[in-house]
């Protein structure tokens, strides 16, 4: 096999193993294990948890003591086996401490594979910034097949999709001890003090206005970005409790209908160079945030009939939401830092924003919805004249889903209803203010040469 093969099957089995649980996991907590919304929030807080800790971690342990390509083998391997387990816990806090160490091993492959693929490309005498791309675009495939197969394996809301997720992960995870060798590198120094070694000087950068506010605003943007993650697939599939939409394809194939988010991800990166180019790093990171803004708000109008282009629509503009600020955020980073410490301002921006902004917008989105916009029944009477329908109603059975009927009218266990028009209504509006303060606050003039640094 080719070397472009070998780290194109790598790219596609490490974000397969993310996409196969990923999008789903809310239907699981929320239709099978019926646990709360507001721990539902903390779940997420892990991935952001596991990237402001590990990866710094790893890369040391990496660039010092193990090749690369056996610790991103042995991260997958224990990963995997915690996986396996998740189906077998019956609480939500046990959940939550696995599901973390399952991060733990996960989030650090993200830069891992990465790093490898650099590696390998350039010990090959390949042009990185031209062969790399095509098979990072792999990664997404990966992705898309993976909840694609959850939903047509009907598994979207099943512990099975933590098995799917979990033998893809080693495999992967024994595969790479196949890969071309990545030693240490030992390129931090051994006079290095410990807050160079772990990349935290780049830290004084917030002693400069410009750059400071940048961080700022980055995290609370990425308090944004894993809100449809957290929320999109279950929102699709809640449908089936609202009477003329219970049997409609959206409900029945909702994973799929939000892998078009991915897919518009991997179109939306061929277009950043002319946006950059025309309108510069601002004004395309300004375009990123309205996108956050429509994304929400056409879910919140949405529905599967006659509000179906809405739902579309705002999976379309996800890949413009979501490519357009990583890529000229990464761009403002590379053109207006210190070249000795580029790296690890890269990676303080990533902390930021996949790390800190996205610990504060799983656990406040969590609270949030739990508090404000979830209604509670604890009779068959008030939640049949909230649905307006017949407790012999397919949308009624599915939210009763065995729940008893005690002989004076109440329920064995209440039903929960989130509210999701006014949740993203209060999402947009959220991704709204920041976009507006942005460009108030935020001052960068474009130069049309910093397009030439772009390595999409």
């Amino acid at each position: 096999m080719s070397i472009k093969f070998r780290l194109t099957l790598m790219s596609f089995l490490q974000f397969f193993v993310w996409g196969a649980w990923l999008i789903t996991v809310a239907n699981y907590w929320f239709d099978t294990k019926h646990w709360s919304g507001a721990e539902f929030g903390a779940i997420f807080s892990t991935l952001g948890f596991s990237s402001i800790v590990m990866p710094a971690l790893t890369g040391i342990i990496a660039d010092k003591y193990i090749n690369a390509e056996k610790l991103y083998g042995i991260l997958h391997i224990c990963g995997g086996l915690i996986l396996a387990y998740i189906p077998q816990v019956q609480d939500s806090l046990t959940f939550f401490w696995v599901i973390f160490a399952a991060m733990i091993c996960y989030m650090p492959t993200i830069s891992l594979s990465n790093s490898i693929a650099y590696n390998i490309l350039k010990s090959n005498d390949y042009d990185v910034v031209k062969v790399f791309p095509p098979i990072r675009v792999w990664g997404t495939i990966g992705f898309i097949a993976a909840m694609w197969l959850t939903n047509l394996s009907d598994n979207k809301a099943s512990g099975n999709m933590f098995y799917i997720s979990a033998v893809a992960a080693v495999i992967l995870g024994i595969y790479s001890f196949s890969l071309p060798k990545c030693p240490p590198q030992k390129l931090i120094s051994e006079n290095a003090t410990l807050i160079q070694k772990l990349g935290l000087d780049a830290f004084k950068l917030f002693g400069t206005y410009k750059i400071a506010l940048f961080f700022i605003f980055s995290m609370f943007l990425g308090g944004a970005l894993q809100l449809t993650n957290m929320y999109g697939d279950v929102f699709l599939s809640d449908f089936k409790n609202v009477p003329q939409y219970t049997d409609s394809f959206v409900v029945k194939y909702s994973t799929i209908i939000m892998s078009i988010s991915q897919i518009s991800e991997t179109l939306f990166i061929l277009a950043i160079p002319f946006f950059l180019k025309r309108f510069g790093i601002k004004q395309v990171m300004l375009i990123s945030m309205v996108a956050w803004v429509l994304r929400f708000a056409l879910f919140s109008y949405g529905n599967p009939v006659d509000g179906l282009w809405m739902i579309i629509v705002s999976c379309i503009v996800y890949g413009m939401a979501f490519d357009f600020f990583n890529i000229s955020g990464s761009l403002f980073v590379e053109t207006t830092t210190d070249s000795k410490i580029r790296s690890s301002a890269q990676g303080l921006f990533m902390m930021m924003s996949n790390g800190f902004g996205a610990v504060m917008g799983s656990i406040v989105s969590g609270l949030v919805i739990d508090k404000y916009f979830t209604l509670k029944f604890t009779t068959i009477d008030s939640l049949l004249s909230f649905l307006k329908t017949d407790v012999n109603n397919v949308a009624v059975k599915n939210l009763l889903r065995g729940n008893e009927i005690l002989s004076d009218n109440s329920l064995k266990n209440a039903v929960f209803i989130k509210e999701w028009q006014p949740i993203w209504l209060a999402f947009a509006i959220y991704a709204l203010i920041i976009a507006i303060l942005f460009a108030i606050f935020f001052k960068h003039k474009h130069n049309p040469d910093e397009v030439a640094n772009v390595s999409h």
